[in-house]
C-alpha cells in the first residue's frame, strides 16, 4: 500500500475530526449535567474542551493550524481553563504555526505526554478476519450501553474501582452524534469495547479497552477489524487510532496496516 504523506491539509482533517467528537461529547454532556460545566470554544484555530475536570476530553485540540495565534488568542485559551480552574493541557501537532510554540515556551509550560498518531487509507487492499472464533463483535444498541460502559471503563481501570465520574464521561462520548460503540464477548461474556467517530470521512478509532482476563487473546484485533470494516462500508477513506510510541497497542494497529504519520506533544500548565 502506498503510504500516506503528511501536510498541513490532512494534519488539519485529523486534528479537527478528533476534537469535534470531543466536542460533541462535552455539549452532550452540557445538556444532560448542566452542573459538569461542560464547554467547548474554538481557539487559535482548534478547540478548547472541557468535560470535567481531569477529564481525558478535557483539553484543547487542533490549535495552531489556521496560522499565526496571537498573544490575545493565546490568552484566551489560558482565560478558557483558568475559568474552570483547570490546568491548561493542549495536544499540539508538529506542524502547528511556530507562534503557538513560542507561547508554550514563554509561558513556562511543561511537555507530559507524546502521542503517535497512526493512519492507514481506506479500502484497504486485504481485509483480514481476526482468528479466534470464540470472540464476537457487535455493534452497542441503546439497551446494551451500559454494560457497553462499564465493560470500557473497567477496561481501563484495571483492578482499580470504576468511579461514576468516569462512566459519566465514557457514556457521554458513546451517546455523542458521530459516534458508535462496539462490544466484545468472549463465548458470550463482555471482554471489552471500543468506538468508531466519523467525520469528515474520517473514522477515528478511539476509546478501546479489553477487560484484564481477556487481555492476549485477540479481542483488540478483532474490534479494530470490526470497525474498519464499518468504516469503509459508511465511506470513510481515511481510519486514524492514537497509540503511546513503543507501546504494545501501536504494535497491534502497525500489524493491521497503520503507520505512524506524526507524533503530538501534550503541553500543560498548571
Amino acid at each position: 500500500m502506498e503510504p500516506l504523506l503528511l501536510d498541513l491539509a490532512l494534519a488539519k482533517r485529523i486534528e479537527h475530526a478528533e476534537a469535534q467528537a470531543g466536542a460533541a461529547a462535552s455539549e452532550l454532556l452540557a445538556q444532560s449535567r448542566p452542573a459538569s460545566g461542560a464547554a467547548v470554544e474554538r481557539i487559535a484555530g482548534g478547540y478548547a474542551l472541557f468535560a470535567g475536570p481531569s477529564s481525558p476530553v478535557t483539553q484543547a485540540i487542533g490549535c495552531g493550524l489556521e496560522g499565526l495565534v496571537s498573544r490575545d488568542e493565546f490568552a484566551r485559551l489560558e482565560s478558557f481553563y483558568s475559568e474552570k480552574n483547570e490546568p491548561v493541557r493542549a495536544e499540539v501537532c508538529p506542524l502547528a504555526d511556530p507562534s503557538l510554540f513560542e507561547h508554550f515556551g514563554a509561558g513556562g509550560y511543561r511537555v507530559t505526554e507524546f502521542t503517535n498518531v497512526m493512519a492507514c487509507l481506506l479500502p484497504r487492499t486485504e481485509n483480514a478476519q481476526h482468528d479466534s472464533t470464540s470472540i464476537e463483535i457487535s455493534r452497542v444498541e441503546p439497551a446494551q450501553i451500559d454494560l457497553w460502559n462499564l465493560t470500557v471503563a473497567q477496561g481501563f481501570a484495571g483492578n482499580a474501582p470504576v468511579g461514576t465520574d468516569i462512566l459519566g464521561l465514557m457514556k457521554g462520548f458513546g451517546l455523542a452524534q458521530g459516534v458508535e460503540c462496539y462490544l466484545a464477548t468472549v463465548h458470550g461474556r463482555a471482554a471489552g469495547g471500543a468506538t468508531l467517530s466519523v467525520r469528515d470521512g474520517v473514522a477515528g478509532l478511539f476509546g478501546a479497552s479489553t477487560l484484564l482476563m481477556f487481555r492476549n487473546r485477540g479481542v483488540q484485533t478483532a474490534l479494530l477489524q470490526a470497525r474498519l470494516r464499518r468504516a469503509e462500508y459508511l465511506g470513510c477513506d481515511l481510519a486514524v487510532c492514537l497509540a503511546q510510541p513503543g507501546s504494545s497497542s501501536q504494535r497491534n494497529i502497525a500489524r493491521q496496516g497503520f503507520q505512524s504519520l506524526y507524533t503530538r506533544v501534550k503541553f500543560e500548565k498548571p
